[in-house]
Parts: structure tokens; C-alpha cells; sequence
């Protein structure tokens, strides 16, 4: 498999440079899927005391990344910080397009180029609205809220 430049993809490693093998990859990703899937198959998958929380990044395949812990350790620091950054360029990118919009000699170029921001901007704020409101959920289920969705 080859990334994006062309060029073989890096391996992962583990603090201190140790390269984690595919074996050992394809271990850690069946214990997180484990969480996921139904405990009725037998696998001894059991639910994980704590939400599941969607990242603001995807996979190199592009597949969703969760991470899987009480919303206190470094990997959710970084994921706070990458919403907020992404909510804060959709501000940016508000602003910038009400000024196009505004201006009548704006090009075609110039609107294609705003309407694919808006979409990556959108893309955004929409997996940001998805993870927030399904910890959201999740908290109204721990506390006792079984009072329905209002949405």
C-alpha cells in the first residue's frame, strides 16, 4: 500500500521508536472493535464503562478513529483543540463568505473555490456536532435520563 506521495506509508511506533508490528496493529484494533460490537455474538465483547468518542480525524483509509477512555487524557486534549480549531475556521470561513457573497464581481473561480471551504468547513462542524452530541447522550444515559430524545 502506498500513501498519498506515492512513497510506502510509515510504520507505527511506539513511544521510544519501537515499531509496532501489523500483527500486533490488527490486535489493537480488534480489542477497541470488541467494544463495538454486540456481546450476544459470544466473543465476550462486553459494553466499555466509557463513551466511545468520535475524533476529528479520520484514518489513513479514511475510516472513522474513536478513542475509547473517560475524556481526560492527551489524545482527548488534542481532539478538544483540533474542534475547536475547525469550529473557529468555520467562523473565519462565515465571515469570509457573506463578504464574497456580498461583493457582485466575485468569479466563478472564486465561488467554486468558497464552496468547496464551506463543504471541508461543514464536513467539519458536522463530525464535531456528531461526537459532542453522542457524549451528550451518553451522559443522559449514565445519569439516569431516560426521558427521549429531543432532537
Amino acid at each position: 500500500m502506498l500513501s498519498n506521495d506515492g512513497k510506502p506509508p510509515r510504520p507505527l511506533q511506539r513511544p521510544g521508536g519501537v515499531v509496532i508490528s501489523p500483527d500486533e496493529v490488527d490486535d489493537m484494533n480488534h480489542d477497541i472493535a470488541k467494544h463495538f460490537e454486540p456481546s450476544s455474538e459470544g466473543d465476550g465483547a462486553v459494553e466499555h464503562p466509557d463513551p466511545a468518542r468520535l475524533l476529528p480525524w479520520s484514518s489513513a483509509d479514511g475510516n472513522p478513529c474513536y478513542l475509547l477512555g473517560d475524556g481526560t487524557g492527551h489524545v482527548s486534549r488534542v481532539a478538544d483543540d483540533i474542534e475547536r480549531l475547525q469550529l473557529g475556521m468555520a467562523d473565519d470561513l462565515i465571515g469570509h463568505a457573506d463578504q464574497l457573497l456580498a461583493c457582485q464581481g466575485a468569479s466563478t473561480r472564486e465561488l467554486r473555490f468558497l464552496a468547496r471551504g464551506l463543504t471541508d468547513s461543514l464536513r467539519d462542524v458536522r463530525r464535531v456536532a456528531e461526537s459532542r452530541g453522542a457524549r451528550l447522550r451518553a451522559v443522559g444515559r449514565s445519569s439516569g435520563d431516560e426521558g427521549g430524545n429531543r432532537e
